[in-house]
């Protein structure tokens, strides 16, 4: 101890002065642990200010002073931007576009202007719109590529605010999936840039819908994900990553850069709610304790930066110190300084709640809450959200499948609009192929929402929300050169781009385009959904489902046409010409009359007293306003009444066992092979509002990997499975799944198909061999396809049978279509827009615009028996709407007499089912269209007719 120097001598004996030296030791390694641990866990430089630290020179301090000023700028367009006469993006030699005679939707105006005219793009930017002065071509001549729209609409290029595009790309293998950390729920230091993939296959097919801007996310597994990215769709000369970034922030490469520059926006995710908590085990309190955590140690940070600046601006140079950073936590300090455009998964409103919460505690603003099922609820509340309500990104009708999406509705979007909330239609591609964003900004249309911000919903209130309106999403002088032409309305099903042009350069080469009816290019007016949306709202997004049962008579009156089954399939009995969309020319005076007496139609004329009578009694007088009465449609593909909250295992009847895991089929079971129609559940909310969607007969097959079972027919508005008529058909078809997704290989997968039909097969595997009931193969694979019809003529010439085989899913069926056909296997193609989901599927035919032909134009000219599905609960109801888009696909090839069999009598064929008798009447329209909404079943058999 003796050059240990503490001080003055002192008089305490010396074992109580080492007492208190080693006191003080300790306490000082405890203070130094204290100190790194602390400066560890928020990885800053905070020190205080100092007397001793070195003078700084004017280029120093002016440095310090622009910091300073960009820390506190707000995001946004340089000075002068809207003036400019060539993009930041333009690629030198891309020739200047005249777009003529287009009918313009440009986004201005709230998005209520139209106007006729013409379209210059030059330098990657809008140069004119509507008249276009000869002075402006005048330096063109010769470098100047003509596209006459011949009065063709004309749009933005949709901005997509919520995809996973790259970051998960498609097909889907596992070494290129970078949506979501494992690490911690919280990593606002993370960065979704360093994980996009520059050969996602959907970058096209995005692009052939339209899409030409996409905001990619960090998945929702983490309560805080991190930094997403905006990008542009198309491919640049560098074919990188950075090269398709938007406006990327000049953060992105470290802090050294010009601080004078206007700063750009960054963009983050956040996530409540059941995603972080499946992952991380958390529960809400864990999640919001995360956030406010995360948050206090950003604020430390910024409260340490504004002292600094505070200093720096007042002149106190000598006492001013170290920049307090931190790499870690400085995007969380920019989302305090309103420098972050948030975007927050949240469903429910107590997720919501808690945000809205959060954002006044820590005061920072959300541009926008996505998924937000339940936001048409709380709408006050969102408005009381700290800088105002954020922009709601929704799905159309993507709802139910986990418990926090079970009250959402598809009325959402037009009750958000009404209270003043901006409105955002997005894809979270790839669960909706985002080339299909146009088809929920027209079914949110559909369903209420004004058609100014339907198509504002995936334009220009996108680009808003992102802090880019001042670039994309509008049509405007100054503006990217993004934009679509259509081959109909663009909230028309089925529309589709003849070109799309991304920062001025044409996308699609040799595009081609389906002539679509006249009443396409019009407007499409909507029907009247007013009670449905007051109801939504009253019963808290579960309103009652179930319809009014009738079972005396029945007259619908002003019948625009009447299709009923015949020998031939279907025959249109009733028809008068299409009016105009949104006018009725067919009248109760002029149009048809169909009377319905227990279920069954007793008469059906084309004029006024054809069938109605003065002296007759009716139990109720239906006025369809020039609608349609046509057969009720089938639904296969999905769960249907074996599952309702598809993510809660207690609601579904579960997946069966799979004889290749561990032990297989228990011995209890012995060779019992499992049967859809024990485990339906009826009542459910999907299978309701299909039946409302007119989709009275759903084939629902048991889940699982290879051996699923045997599928049941049943009716999807009955109240259970032992009401009369509900179960259509209780043994359908033996399903199986042959796919490289499941154990063991594909040959072992075939190789079991053989061995369970030939040798000593049990009862309903005897079935399959004798050809009582069908064997449905589900899979994507045209060479596993090969080996089934391989195998059918294998067990054929073996056993002297004849199988009914037919493919379900079948995405690459056209490569073998010949061979499909000549073997005479039958294929149900899901989803009717196809998507390359994974390997074994990745080689579909698009369709229009990329392919002029489809798969079920292939099929259907190699004489195959072909059906379509969907591959969702949810979209059961839309089977009508799906029908209509993919019959728009083939160019006429398909008329609406033949596409109703794809939904009706071709699936009977192929399922081996009775021909059906249900009817549907629908008002205002037919099942094809927008304009139509189904308001009553017609049952023969049951003796009824229920009104919606």
């Amino acid at each position: 101890m003796k050059g240990l120097a503490l001080g003055p001598a002192r008089t305490e004996p010396a074992s109580n002065q080492s007492l208190i030296i080693w006191l003080f030791s300790i306490f000082f390694v405890v203070s130094s642990l204290f100190l790194w641990i602390s400066e560890y866990e928020l990885n800053v430089t905070i020190r205080p200010f100092s007397s001793h630290s070195s003078p700084l020179n004017s280029t120093e301090k002016e440095f310090t002073l622009n910091r300073c000023r960009y820390a506190r700028a707000t995001p946004g367009p340089p000075p002068g931007f809207q003036s400019r006469k060539i993009s930041d993006r333009f690629v030198q030699g891309t020739p200047a576009v005249l777009i003529r005679n287009a009918t313009i939707w440009n986004g201005l105006r709230n998005g209520t202007e139209v106007i006729e005219g013409d379209v210059l793009l030059d330098g990657g930017v809008v140069k004119a719109l509507g008249y276009v002065p000869d002075a402006l071509l005048d330096d063109l001549r010769g470098d100047l590529v003509i596209e006459n729209a011949n009065g063709a609409w004309v749009t933005p290029g949709i901005v997509d605010l919520h995809s996973h595009i790259a970051a998960a790309p498609s097909p889907g293998l596992s070494g290129a999936q970078d949506t979501n950390s494992r690490k911690s729920p919280i990593n606002p230091w993370l960065r979704i840039v360093d994980g996009l993939n520059t050969h996602d296959e959907t970058y096209e097919l995005s692009i052939a819908g339209g899409v030409t801007s996409v905001q990619v996310l960090p998945g929702s597994a983490n309560s805080i994900g991190g930094l997403g990215a905006f990008i542009k769709l198309r491919q640049t000369p560098e074919r990188t990553t950075f090269s398709k970034l938007l406006e990327p922030p000049y953060e992105l490469n470290g802090t050294h850069f010009d601080h004078t520059f206007t700063p750009r926006w960054r963009h983050m995710k956040h996530a409540c709610g059941e995603n972080p908590r499946r992952v991380y085990s958390q529960n809400r309190m864990d999640s919001a304790w995360g956030f406010r955590e995360a948050y206090d140690s950003a604020r430390k940070i910024k409260e340490a930066q504004d002292a600094y600046c505070d200093a720096a601006e007042a002149g106190s140079w000598k006492a001013l110190g170290t920049w307090p950073e931190s790499l870690q936590w400085e995007t969380l300090i920019d989302v305090l300084r309103g420098k972050v455009k948030l975007s927050v998964h949240c469903y429910e409103a107590v997720d919501l709640d808690m945000i809205v919460r959060l954002t006044h505690e820590f005061q920072f603003p959300v541009a926008s809450f996505h998924h937000a099922g339940e936001t048409y609820l709380v709408p006050d509340r969102l408005k009381q959200a700290w800088g105002g309500a954020p922009a709601i990104a929704l799905f159309a009708s993507n709802f139910r499948k986990k418990r926090e999406a079970y009250r959402g509705s598809e009325f959402a979007p037009r009750i958000l609009s009404e209270h003043g909330i901006p409105v955002v239609m997005k894809s979270d591609h790839p669960v909706i192929n985002s080339r299909l964003l146009q088809n929920e900004a027209a079914l949110a249309h559909y369903f209420g929402l004004h058609p100014a911000l339907a198509l504002s919903s995936i334009t220009s209130t996108p680009a808003d929300a992102a802090g880019l309106g001042h670039r994309i999403g509008r049509i405007s002088e100054g503006y990217d050169a993004d934009l679509v032409i259509w081959d109909s309305h663009p909230l028309s099903l089925g529309a589709t781009p003849k070109q799309v042009f991304i920062d001025g350069i044409a996308q699609l080469e040799n595009p081609h385009v389906s002539h679509k009816p006249a009443s396409f290019q019009k407007y499409p007016r909507p029907p009247n959904f007013d009670k449905e949306a007051a109801d939504t709202v009253k019963y808290e997004g579960l309103p009652p489902l179930k319809p009014s049962r009738k079972e005396g008579r029945i007259a619908f009156v002003n019948v625009r046409s009447f299709y009923d089954r015949s020998e031939e399939g279907v025959s249109e009995l009733i028809s008068f010409p299409l009016p105009d969309v949104g006018v009725t020319e067919v009248t109760a005076e002029t149009g048809g009359e169909v009377v319905v007496e227990h279920g069954e139609i007793i008469c059906y004329g084309l004029q006024r007293g054809s069938c109605l009578a003065s002296n007759q009694l009716y139990d109720e007088i239906v006025d369809l306003a020039g609608g349609s009465i046509s057969p009720a449609l089938i639904t296969f593909g999905t769960s249907l009444g074996l599952s309702e909250i598809r993510l809660e295992p207690v609601t579904n009847d579960g997946p069966v066992y799979d004889p290749f895991i561990g032990n297989g089929i228990p011995s209890v079971l012995k060779d019992r092979v499992i049967a859809a129609s024990d485990g339906l559940q009826f009542g459910g909310r999907n299978t309701l509002l299909a039946y409302r969607g007119g989709v009275t007969t759903a084939i629902s097959s048991p889940s699982g990997s290879f051996l699923r079972g045997i599928s049941t027919a049943f009716n999807t508005g009955a109240d259970h499975a032992l009401e009369p008529g509900a179960i259509v058909k209780d043994t359908v078809a033996l399903h199986v799944s042959v796919s490289p997704h499941f154990t063991p290989s594909v040959s072992s997968q075939i190789a079991a198909l053989k061995t369970l039909l030939l040798d000593d097969p049990v009862r309903e595997w005897k079935d399959v061999l004798d050809g009582v009931i069908p064997l449905i193969v589900h899979t994507d694979n045209a060479d596993i396809m090969a080996s089934i019809i391989r195998l059918k003529a294998y067990v054929e010439d073996e056993a002297g049978s004849n199988l009914q085989i037919s493919f379900a899913g079948a995405q690459e069926a056209h490569l073998i279509a010949k061979e499909i056909g000549e073997a005479g296997v039958g294929v149900i193609i899901y989803p009717v827009s196809p998507f390359p989901h994974y390997w074994d599927g990745r080689r579909i035919l698009p369709g229009p615009p990329i392919t002029r032909s489809t798969a079920i134009v292939n099929l259907l000219q190699n004489n195959v028996t072909v059906a379509i599905g969907v591959t969702d609960e949810y979209l059961a109801r839309h089977t009508g709407f799906e029908l209509t888009r993919a019959v728009l696909e083939t160019d006429g090839f398909i008329n609406k007499k033949q596409a109703l069999s794809l939904v009706t009598t071709n699936i009977e064929k192929l399922f081996g089912l009775e021909a059906g008798s249900d009817l549907v009447a629908y008002r205002g329209g037919e099942y094809s269209d927008l304009s139509g909404v189904p308001v009553a079943i017609l049952s023969k058999k049951g003796g009824f007719v229920d009104l919606m």
